[in-house]
């Protein structure tokens, strides 16, 4: 079978699912079957209560939301899947897979997705989940999907490459680069989501003036230490502003701090690391640490915030913090790598003026805290259903 390698594990699928991919005929965009599908396992999913990502997956897949999501799109019926998308997903974000797997299928296509390397649970659930339907009601589609996992293989990479219609890479830039290296057909639309960072902007007066802090709070974590902060969603800078910024950090950090001990581990390796970026950014820049009784949370405050210190990012709980009197103060680190803008009480007609008034250079996403991670067809300035479907023109 020329789909089967040393090391190569199908978790979903077989070699001649993957063999056969070629001859398949492409699906719709939104397809019926794949909509009822995907309405089937959100109910599988929704079921999870002990990972909140997987039932985030589930609620976004549901029929209701899928329709929507239909709705916006007016050439559906001039539009086809391009073939077979190569869905490269990023070792140590869990379900990113799911949702760019579920892209690939509504915008009609055979997927083939390499699953993270490290082990999750969620993963687990997902793809057995995904079996147990393509076993039963929903067999018709077995033929379009494969789930596999390998080590780092170029011959593998390769053999995947050399039959995809659409490359999708998520992950750095070196990841980008080594899997460059894997030559595709001259006419396969490759997608890439390569290094990114992101910011939040707190309006102090605002949280001062919250009922329910502990609600913000748990947002927070869920944008930060819940992925550990490797998620390129996860704000690496928090910026304040209103008038009581003291008030609303001593507040806001010790009650961080509070969930921090309670719900998350921080091996010895990360301490070490979190210690090896401080002392980076503070031989070339001006810095100062914010005192603390462990590493739980670690905050530096930059004399100048600018798109060069996120070169000196670092992730389990390293946050830089600046205080801002303007939104436009902002605009620095807003470079082409910076991908969401996560807030609390900020207004959007706020947004909207800093936006008019500075046109960054980037910045796809601009949503609440708690929000960072909601996953969306428009992904970092990508139309992922356009990108991965063809429109046949000329017919009136």
């Amino acid at each position: 079978m020329p789909f089967s390698f040393n090391g190569l594990q199908y978790v979903v699928g077989a070699p001649e699912n993957v063999e056969g991919m070629k001859a398949l005929k492409p699906l719709r965009p939104f397809d019926d079957a794949v909509i009822a599908f995907l309405n089937d396992l959100s109910g599988e999913l929704r079921k999870v209560r002990e990972y909140p990502d997987v039932a985030t997956f589930g609620f976004w897949c549901r029929k209701a939301a899928l329709l929507q999501e239909k709705a916006k799109y007016d050439d559906i019926a001039e539009r086809f899947g391009k073939g077979v998308v190569f869905h490269s997903t990023p070792s140590n974000v869990p379900v990113n897979f799911a949702f760019s797997f579920a892209a690939g299928l509504l915008a009609g296509n055979a997927n083939v997705v390499r699953l993270p390397g490290k082990p999750f649970e969620q993963v687990d659930i997902i793809s057995a989940a995904v079996r147990k339907l393509l076993d039963g009601q929903h067999a018709n589609l077995a033929p379009y999907i494969a789930f596999v996992k390998f080590p780092p293989s170029k011959e593998i990479t390769d053999a995947f490459s050399a039959i995809c219609s659409v490359r999708v890479i998520w992950g750095g830039d070196r990841t980008v680069a080594e899997l460059r290296q894997s030559p595709i057909p001259a006419r396969t639309t490759e997608i890439t989501f390569a290094d990114r960072h992101s910011i939040a902007v707190i309006d102090a007066d605002a949280y001062l003036a919250a009922e329910r802090k502990d609600t913000i709070i748990q947002n927070f974590w869920n944008d930060t230490y819940y992925t550990d902060q490797n998620a390129c969603t996860s704000p690496r800078i928090i910026f304040w502003t209103g008038e009581k910024k003291a008030e609303a950090k001593e507040d806001f950090w010790s009650r961080v701090h509070e969930l921090v001990k309670q719900k998350y581990t921080l091996a010895p390796v990360q301490s070490v690391g979190k210690l090896t970026a401080l002392y980076s950014v503070a031989a070339v820049r001006k810095v100062s640490l914010v005192k603390s009784e462990d590493m739980l949370v670690t905050r530096l405050i930059p004399e100048t915030a600018d798109a060069g210190l996120m070169d000196y990012k670092y992730n389990s709980g390293f946050f830089f913090e600046k205080d801002i009197d303007r939104l436009a103060e902002i605009a620095g680190v807003c470079d082409l790598r910076c991908q969401t803008l996560t807030y609390y009480g900020v207004p959007e007609t706020d947004f909207r003026t800093f936006l008019e008034e500075t046109r960054p250079a980037g910045i796809d996403r601009i949503v609440p805290m708690g929000k960072s991670m909601d996953f969306a067809l428009v992904w970092d300035g990508y139309d992922l259903i356009r990108q991965m479907s063809r429109r046949i023109g000329g017919l009136s």
